[in-house]
């Protein structure tokens, strides 16, 4: 049976509602919202009907673990998770991403990449699309670059944790570098590893510049954390104040001014410390760093939800603020392109038939009037009603084809001006929406840009207000009062 290209999207969001109706209600009510802003996408034509803006946020909380080779992430991960799931080494030890979920086997179990493409509630669902747009063939070779493990363990219930292979920008392919950038978009939380052992930093420039350079911009660069792991190698020298600010001022080449290093190291591979003194500051360090490194992971799940309603309220001020106004400027910009090209295209015909008929030897409108012309023939009539059809047809074609050239061109000249892949994408295809034979050259408005959408968008920014307050019932309390109401506040609806 054959599926509308919506009843795929909606059967996710359906799931995405039975599996919030029990975790969060307060999300389960975001999802209505995203649908809100889903419907006005459509009418604009900015969204396909194959998408929603829901199935683009991480439901789930998400840590990911990124860095170097033998920077000591899977060594991390099963120190947090208490389990020996990752295997560890000081060379690469694995090429794929791990996807590390909770399991109520006390087996650990590796599962196919498969398993991730295929299932809506991950976030690699469907990313062997992506690849094959990258190269061709790399997305049926999915198991090369994924896998699936699953753990016992109440730290991961409710989460999941990616582990990365060991980031090097200079030889890794394009594929793989499409996958880092896809978890960096979708993480709630991630750890960015690189080892201690390394003195030269600026030897890894083009690491830096992926890993730290593309997202100091980002208006979530908040959760990206910053590892400094076996800075046991600075126990010999004692000289680790030395080494964290030689990785400092590499970071702050690459643009990060703020923040600081974690700085942790593996007690049971350690160099062994005589001095006390020493031991005694190098593993309060340690403590004091895994502690804060821990919280952070623990608070993911809070703070995943405040994102969630912030990506709801950053697509819909998008859409209102940059969208509907950047459109109306490229349509002004395309309107007055194709009257140019039409006044110039047209114009030329003009002149070009009046010359033939006042020029000619002898003059057009004689030679009508001769020879078979002047019979008064049936067939004469059905043959200048045919040409002048055809005429018709040929300057309507030549509009439409005008039309479409200046779309492309207005297209490709403005979205040179877009930062924003994901607005520039939006605006192509609203563009190409607007610019439809289906609708008047003369809008003064965006198409599906009315009252309507207007006043539902209004509703959302309104909503994502009151889900905040919301969530915040839920984790305060100013007032101290233990036998305080809590009244669930009412959303706008239509």
């Amino acid at each position: 049976m054959f599926d509308s290209p919506g009843s795929h999207v909606e059967r996710r969001l359906n799931g995405l509602e039975k599996h919030l109706k029990q975790e969060n209600p307060v999300l389960l009510q975001v999802v209505q919202s995203f649908r809100d802003l889903d419907a006005i996408a459509y009418r604009m034509g900015i969204l396909d009907r194959s998408e929603s803006f829901a199935t683009r946020v991480p439901w789930w909380p998400m840590i990911s673990i990124l860095g170097t080779f033998s920077s000591g992430k899977s060594t991390f991960i099963n120190h947090y998770l208490n389990q020996k799931v990752q295997r560890t080494g000081n060379q690469a030890v694995d090429d794929k991403f791990t996807v590390i979920c909770f399991s109520k086997e006390e087996q650990v179990r590796t599962l196919p990449g498969l398993a991730l493409d295929a299932d809506p509630r991950f976030p690699f669902y469907q990313i062997s699309q992506e690849l094959e747009r990258v190269s061709e063939g790399e997305g049926r070779r999915i198991d090369a670059y994924l896998q699936l493990k699953t753990c016992q363990t109440e730290k991961l219930r409710g989460k999941i944790i990616i582990d990365s292979p060991g980031f090097d920008a200079d030889s890794q392919r394009d594929a793989v570098l499409r996958i880092t950038d896809h978890i960096m978009d979708l993480s709630d939380l991630v750890l960015v590893f690189f080892d201690a052992r390394h003195p030269e930093p600026g030897a890894m420039r083009d690491t830096l510049d992926h890993l730290v350079k593309n997202t100091i911009e980002r208006s979530d660069s908040n959760k990206f954390v910053f590892v400094l792991n076996h800075v046991d190698c600075t126990i010999r020298e004692d000289n680790l104040e030395d080494v964290v600010a030689a990785w400092q001022r590499a970071l702050s080449q690459s643009g990060l001014t703020a923040g600081h290093f974690y700085q942790i190291y593996n007690t049971e591979a350690a160099h062994p410390i005589e001095d006390a003194t020493l031991r005694l500051r190098y593993e309060s360090k340690l403590a004091e760093d895994m502690s804060e490194l821990e919280g952070r992971i623990r608070r993911v799940e809070v703070e995943r939800a405040y994102r969630i309603i912030g990506v709801l309220e950053h697509t819909a001020k998008q859409i209102q603020q940059e969208c509907v106004p950047r459109l109306r400027e490229w349509l002004a910009r395309w309107r007055k392109m194709v009257l140019i090209a039409d006044a110039i295209l047209f114009g030329a015909i003009a002149v070009g038939v009046a010359s033939l008929y006042l020029r000619h030897e002898p003059p057009v409108a004689a030679w009508l009037d001769m020879g078979l012309w002047a019979s008064g023939a049936p067939w004469q009539s059905a043959l200048v009603d045919l040409l002048a059809g055809g005429s018709v047809v040929l300057l309507l074609s030549l509009h439409l084809g005008l039309r479409r050239l200046a779309a492309r061109v207005v297209g490709c000249r403005m979205a040179k001006s877009i930062k924003s892949t994901e607005l520039g994408v939006y605006l192509k295809k609203g563009l190409a929406r607007n610019t439809s034979p289906l609708y008047s050259l003369f809008r003064s408005q965006p198409v599906g840009w009315g009252r309507w959408s207007q006043m539902k968008l209004q509703r959302v920014l309104k909503n994502s207000d009151t889900y905040v307050q919301n969530l915040n019932d839920q984790f305060t309390n100013p007032s101290g009062r233990q036998d305080r109401p809590n009244p669930k506040i009412q959303l706008e609806t239509e």
